[in-house]
């Protein structure tokens, strides 16, 4: 009887992708699954796969997951969440100013110019937008747009807005709170150069997405995915380089700031198609 079979969609945003699941499928051989993974440019066609059938399982970020869902509901098939990061739970973005800002609190920022990241990053662009436009904060956005179609996994129209923001170009920039470390660490940002001026509630972000039914290839994926331990020597580093210390269930309790983020901006339509007028991945 032949090993049952996965073929798993990933995006290409960086050459360590090939690194990671060339690694993670001679693990996942090693253990009985056939499993092999295609790449895409951007995640459209990645979701627009999964939902036909064409592959099997979609690592997708948290815009892609409520693209896939959506499209799944309209052509009457079901996607569900399979596995998670640990670090994809709970993250928060947050807006920043500089330290000599004269904004104290989120209402000052109302008509200031606020950079974001791409117009597809959730963490940088879609869900802190969101947060300030609940709080009845309008402002002027000046948008970088970097690696457009890889839902802000490239960062660097986040770090340009950083950076940005440290020329004194713009009032405020908005990015996930690591990054927000991150920028820091690697000179960015200056040291107890920033201050935190809002941050939104928490959110999860990328997920393991599959349709259902599942099949046994399915079922054994998340099986030996939950199944991988940090202590292992063959898969540590690949954990390491996909930011991950253990894969938990997946879950979509955290995806309703990003939701309502795109349903007031229009950038899907309630049954899946890409309506946002100025995003061409």
């Amino acid at each position: 009887m032949p090993a049952p079979g996965v073929l798993m969609g990933a995006v290409a945003y960086d050459p360590k992708v090939v690194t990671i699941w060339e690694g993670f499928r001679a693990w996942l051989r090693g253990r009985g699954l056939d499993f092999d993974f295609v790449l895409y440019s951007h995640y459209e066609r990645q979701v627009e796969d999964l939902v036909a059938g064409r592959i099997d399982a979609a690592w997708n970020s948290p815009l892609a997951w409520l693209r896939a869902e959506r499209l799944a509901v309209a052509t009457g098939t079901s996607v569900r969440a399979l596995t998670m990061r640990d670090t994809d739970q709970d993250l928060t973005s947050v807006v920043v100013v500089r330290a000599d800002s004269p904004v104290r609190t989120t209402a000052d920022l109302a008509g200031m110019t606020v950079a974001v990241g791409a117009v597809d990053s959730p963490q940088a662009t879609l869900i802190p937008l969101g947060h300030l436009a609940a709080a009845g904060v309008a402002v002027d956005v000046r948008r970088f747009d970097v690696g457009v179609g890889l839902h802000g996994d490239h960062i660097g129209g986040e770090r340009d807005a950083a950076r940005a923001l440290t020329a004194g170009e713009v009032g405020a920039a908005c990015m996930i709170d690591a990054n927000h470390l991150a920028f820091v660490r690697e000179g960015t940002l200056p040291p107890d150069g920033t201050r935190i001026i809002a941050q939104t509630t928490p959110y999860d972000h990328c997920n393991m997405t599959v349709r259902e039914p599942e099949s046994a290839g399915v079922r054994l994926f998340g099986t030996l995915l939950l199944g991988m331990s940090y202590a292992d020597p063959q898969v540590r580093p690949l954990l390491d380089l996909e930011g991950l210390t253990a894969w938990k269930d997946g879950r979509t309790t955290g995806y309703d700031a990003l939701a309502g983020a795109v349903d007031a901006t229009g950038f899907y339509s309630p049954d899946g198609r890409v309506t946002a007028s100025d995003y061409r991945p």
